[in-house]
């Protein structure tokens, strides 16, 4: 096993060089030349070399990674020009109109509603054409290879995976290590000039069978079924969603390695039920793994599931899974020297973890398990436990959590997920040519579809799924340090030729793992204390404590929406850890000044969904590809948009929907009312004066509760909006000191001397975030209690 693993080495080098060049990827044909030089002078060493056979063997591995990352840094190298071609760097710097051809490569999905009304979609294509027409005219056509992102309206049907579509529109440049390079916003319609090839396109009408008949199967497991068959999960809804994602189940709904395996393993057992000889079962099972991912669309991820299921079939095909190392270490090498830029993919890191941890960890955890339970449930139990060990290092920089009930929800669902993945899939093939048949298989798949997704909602509504964990690298290297220490006690043999040594580092480990947990408890247990001491239990708004600028969180139960996000990531993160806030359903950005969007990055990879203003910068079209990359939906906030948080409806009342009148800027924030059960409320970002007054003329504005005054309580407000608004709290943001030097006190002066109210004065409370944790504001029976850390108001209704 040892030999075995140091063959991992290559590719982990290669990988990390990757990781870097990427970045800079003028330098990748230097990288390229040296490594060359480097590996050919290794190999002078290692024939002219007379050390020992480890010496020998230590150099060859270093040869290996010189080779290794002189491949990928010279595909990185050949790749530039194609994914950057000068007309449309051009484009995007001189801010250009272009004409693109390009071919789809990932399913479209919904995107943000266009300022007209009309719904958009995006997806991953790869422009081939390129026209673009300058200051003396339309140049001719280039041709090109650049991966983007596209964004628009779509003339007629979606786009399918491998149809040619024609676009035109704006483009702008990604940063170099983003795995598109480009991003495409379409001015007018996406029209689609070339049907997918016919090896893609024969998938299509299964794919609409089976979503068509899991529409007519009741509840959850119709709408969750076609996700367990064949990954599409157009019909999963949100609440569903974040179900999955809760109960750590949502890896079944997307096409991964186990979902390759149960196919292959399928076919092979069913060839060998006919007879057929060792050979021929295996071609088969090849055959049906390729039309399994062209059924399920042959996504970079679906590609990269294939590969990683083939390496660990392999693996358990020849009886030795320590043999999947040089296999999956020759399938990284390779994936990387055809896309580099999985370098700095999660998807692709936590595809090989996840293979990674079944090859090394799935057998010595079950050889453990099994010390105390039968076989069977030691198996079923190790193999989620191994995946999910392996996995976490990596998941804690998306979220920052700790998923406690994902190992017994994927233990409950264990058994149904292959019955439901597998007679879903016989169901789809059937229905064209037996739809009786098919549909039977579909109503016998719904009982595990149902059985799953009953799991993920009754998981979800438990209140110690996750635990907090710290977040950033450091989370992730402590984690994967407690992780192998863990691991390493579990399964390290009694009977060791060095016992004693190995008895004295255990028993170091040991008291490591004391500690840490002694520490990590303390800190759970003083952060609740804390918040329990500082704060009402029924807690609705609360203004996070983050200076100058707005992050105000709404909460309705167990839902929770951030408006605004801070000037910078570590008060914010303070404060959502404060409050025990692990996952948000709602982030509204009202527009994009440094003091309401700096502290995105303490949210990303925790957001489901993002209702954002108009994109006026580059750096603003930064954010917004950060949190869409991390997992959040992306919509324009426009009047007319509206959605739900628990038992709360909320509506966006500003900007108007009409182009031609928007405004950016503070006159473009978004405002949002919040009304339903409990408190209602409406934020209105950095308004100012005339936009309060046009918001007043163009939008029905009733009563509040709860208003987020305007521009931190500057002096630049509509009095008549605030009659109309008639809001018993006000909440101003504000630091010890603005940047004018205006005190707290004054703020709240400006805001109650521009919006006189026929109610006393005392009926005007702000609830200012400048005393650490947040101020608060909860309904009780006396009418609306009002915290700020450790001074609480009664204020009567």
């Amino acid at each position: 096993m040892r030999a075995e693993l140091r063959l991992a080495w290559p590719a982990v080098i290669a990988w990390a060089a990757a990781f870097v060049v990427i970045g800079v990827p003028d330098a990748a044909g230097w990288v390229a030349a040296a490594a060359v030089l480097l590996s050919i002078g290794i190999v002078v060493v290692l024939v002219r070399s007379r050390g020992s056979a480890r010496l020998r063997r230590l150099i060859a591995v270093a040869a290996l990674a010189a080779a290794a990352t002189s491949v990928i840094c010279t595909a990185i190298a050949a790749a530039v020009p194609a994914r950057s071609p000068v007309v449309l760097v051009e484009a995007a710097e001189e801010n250009r109109t272009v004409m693109v051809e390009a071919v789809v490569s990932a399913t479209p999905v919904d995107g943000a509603a266009a300022f007209s009304g009309a719904e958009q979609l995006r997806f991953e294509a790869r422009a081939v054409v390129v026209v673009s027409r300058g200051p003396e005219g339309t140049a001719a056509p280039a041709s090109a290879s650049a991966p983007m992102l596209v964004f628009g309206e779509v003339a007629g049907e979606r786009p399918r995976i491998g149809s040619t579509v024609r676009a035109k529109g704006t483009v702008r440049a990604t940063d170099a290590g983003e795995d598109v390079a480009f991003l495409l916003f379409a001015t007018g319609p996406i029209s689609t000039v070339a049907p997918p090839p016919w090896y893609l396109g024969w998938a299509d009408p299964l794919r609409a069978g089976l979503a068509t008949a899991a529409a007519t199967l009741p509840g959850d497991g119709g709408d969750l079924l076609p996700g367990l068959a064949i990954g599409d999960t157009s019909a999963v809804s949100d609440e569903l969603d974040t179900a999955m994602k809760t109960s750590s189940l949502s890896h079944l709904t997307a096409v991964s390695g186990a979902n390759c395996a149960i196919v292959v393993a399928a076919t092979v057992l069913l060839a060998g039920v006919c007879g057929l000889p060792r050979r021929a079962r295996y071609a088969l099972a090849l055959v049906a793994l390729a039309g399994f991912v062209v059924l399920v669309t042959p996504q970079p991820s679906v590609l990269r599931a294939a590969v990683m299921a083939t390496v660990v079939l392999f693996a358990f095909g020849v009886g030795r899974p320590g043999r999947g190392i040089p296999a999956l270490a020759v399938a990284v090498t390779v994936l990387l020297a055809v896309d580099p830029w999985l370098a700095r993919s999660y998807g692709f890191a936590l595809s090989v973890a996840a293979t990674a941890g079944l090859l090394l960890l799935a057998r010595p955890l079950t050889d453990v398990l099994a010390r105390w339970m039968p076989t069977p449930l030691a198996i079923a139990l190790a193999v989620p436990s191994a995946a999910q060990l392996a996995c976490q290092p990596i998941l804690v920089l998306l979220d920052p959590t700790l998923p406690v009930a994902g190992v017994l929800a994927n233990l409950l669902a264990e058994p149904a997920a292959p019955l439901g993945t597998v007679l879903g899939l016989i169901g789809c093939l059937l229905l064209p040519a037996l739809p009786g048949l098919g549909a039977a298989c579909l109503q016998i798949a719904w009982v595990p579809a149902a059985w799953i997704a009953q799991i993920a909602r009754t998981v979800d509504g438990l209140s110690w799924t996750r635990l907090p964990w710290v977040g950033g690298a450091a989370g992730a290297v402590l984690l994967a340090l407690v992780t192998a220490a863990a691991v390493w006690l579990g399964v390290r043999r009694r009977r060791d030729a060095h016992a004693r040594a190995s008895g004295r580092v255990a028993g170091a480990l040991v008291i490591g793992l004391i500690v840490t947990a002694g520490a990590y408890g303390g800190a759970l247990v003083g952060s609740s204390v804390l918040r329990s001491a500082s704060m009402p239990a029924d807690w609705q708004y609360a203004a996070c404590d983050i200076g100058q600028g707005d992050a105000v969180v709404v909460r309705d139960g167990a839902s929770y929406a951030l408006i605004d996000a801070g000037p910078e990531p570590a008060p914010l993160s303070r404060c959502l850890d404060s409050l025990g806030i692990h996952r948000l359903d709602l982030l509204v950005l009202t527009h994009y000044d440094l003091d309401h969007v700096g502290g995105v990055d303490a949210v990303v990879g925790r957001v489901d969904r993002s209702i954002v203003g108009l994109p006026e910068t580059d750096a603003d079209r930064r954010i917004l590809s950060r949190l869409q990359q991390s997992g959040s939906s992306i919509e324009r906030g426009v009047a007319g948009l509206t959605g739900s948080l628990g038992d709360l409806g909320w509506e966006v009342l500003w900007p108007p929907q009409d182009a031609a009148t928007m405004a950016t800027g503070n006159d473009g924030s978004v405002t949002v009312r919040f009304a339903g059960t409990g408190l209602s409320s409406m934020f209105l970002g950095d308004l100012g004066e005339d936009s309060q007054d046009a918001l007043l003329r163009s939008a029905d504005v009733v009563p509040a509760d709860v208003v987020k005054v305007a521009h931190h309580g500057s002096s630049d407000q509509s009095a008549e909006l605030y009659e109309r608004l008639s809001a018993t709290v006000g909440l101003i943001s504000v630091g010890a000191a603005t940047a004018t030097g205006i005190r707290r006190r004054s703020s709240s002066t400006s805001w109650r001397e521009s919006a006189p109210s026929p109610n006393a004065p005392t009926s005007r409370v702000s609830c200012s975030s400048h005393r650490p944790p947040m101020g608060a504001c909860a309904s009780g029976r006396s009418g609306i209690r009002v915290s700020a850390a450790r001074d609480k108001v009664e204020v009567p209704p």
